[in-house]
């Protein structure tokens, strides 16, 4: 039986030994899916993660799937073990040994286990990604996002993207200039989801290779698979498919460790900012919502997928994590509501002028019986 310690070192370093291991394209795939699931967690948690259980796709302590998923770990599920700080309140003593004036600091790591959700059961859980997966497979919000990146970097960064026709480009989809901090994009490049991707990829070498960057004499085939990562990265978190990308040969990063920790660690890095930028876009598309049936378009609806909507958007309410999604997928119910209501009145009035016949109930008559 492995002592503690042992055990710590067990589980570190067997988390090392994965990302030695990530030798072809595939696993290097496999490898930054988990970046993309888990960028608010550290390099240190995402290399545990993805050693103990690639597949995971959202992780959560064992009260909170209770608590705040309505969720329960199935028995017999063992735990992904992450390392999580132990804080300790410092005493002046220790703020003058240390030269600091915190009142608290780090003193270690204790590794605590959580669990997949695919280790759990109950209720749905509905994120704003689903929405933005959603939104996006309609490509003119994929043509908005692109647009609003591309005002994003010029209008905040130092960075300038300007676009040319793919045909003066020699071939190529986009470039980066260290030189003048410039990225050209093909203008006339007719899959906007590449258009997309390519601005992504060139943004990650501005990140990576620019004039002042450690990375700015590697061979080009490792800064190509550096800025395709991040790319790959970025695509994955807004949910457009990413089968058919190729990430290169990455052999020759395992063969030194420094190496690959440093690549690995820059391209984390990137990725987050990239990540967060676009988070903050599709936020502000309102591609974070559950995608709008247009007044008009309810009209044209029949019956039946009227119903139908009205049932889906009962059941996106239930799933909904987040007040704000709960309150904008009600205000759909009662759009689609209020025409369901609509069209019955209207059924109903027609109906009586076309069989006057049939006598209408008496209003003080109908008042007298609710008395």
């Amino acid at each position: 039986m492995p002592t503690k310690e042992e055990w710590k070192k067990q589980l570190v370093d067997n988390a090392e030994q994965q990302i030695l291991n990530l030798t072809d394209s595939d696993k290097f795939k496999n490898y930054l899916n988990t970046v993309a699931k888990f960028h608010r967690y550290s390099a240190r948690n995402i290399d545990l993660i993805y050693s103990q259980n690639p597949e995971a796709t959202q992780i959560a302590g064992f009260k909170q799937w209770k608590n705040d998923f309505n969720r329960s770990v199935n028995k017999g599920e063992k735990g992904i073990r992450i390392a999580a700080p132990m804080i300790k309140k410092l005493t002046p003593e220790d703020q003058k040994r240390l030269d600091t004036t915190k009142e608290k600091a780090i003193v270690g790591y204790r590794y605590i286990p959580v669990f997949d959700i695919s280790q759990t059961s109950g209720e749905p859980v509905l994120s704003a990604k689903d929405f933005v997966k959603e939104n996006l497979a309609d490509h003119k919000n994929v043509t908005n996002l692109y647009n609003e990146l591309k005002n994003y970097l010029n209008n905040n960064t130092d960075i300038k993207v300007s676009e040319k026709r793919l045909s003066e480009l020699g071939g190529a989809k986009g470039y980066f200039q260290p030189s003048t901090n410039e990225i050209v994009i093909g203008s006339d490049e007719p899959d906007n989801a590449l258009k997309l991707e390519t601005l992504y990829h060139e943004y990650a070498h501005s990140q990576l290779h620019g004039l002042t960057s450690e990375f700015k004499d590697r061979p080009r085939a490792y800064q190509e698979t550096q800025a395709e990562a991040v790319a790959y990265v970025a695509m994955q978190n807004i949910g457009v498919d990413t089968s058919n990308y190729s990430l290169g040969y990455v052999a020759t990063w395992a063969k030194d460790k420094a190496v690959i920790h440093s690549a690995l660690s820059e391209i984390q890095q990137v990725s987050n900012k990239v990540i967060e930028l676009s988070d903050g876009l599709t936020k502000q598309l309102g591609l974070q919502e559950a995608p709008k049936e247009p007044e008009h378009d309810l009209k044209k609806l029949s019956a039946h997928d009227l119903n139908k909507s009205y049932q889906g958007l009962q059941q996106q309410i239930q799933q909904a994590t987040s007040p704000q999604q709960k309150a904008q997928l009600k205000n759909q119910l009662n759009d689609v509501h209020q025409e369901i209501s609509d069209r019955t009145q209207k059924q109903l009035k027609a109906f009586a002028e076309e069989n006057p016949e049939i006598k209408q109930p008496d209003p003080e008559y109908d008042q007298s019986l609710k008395r």
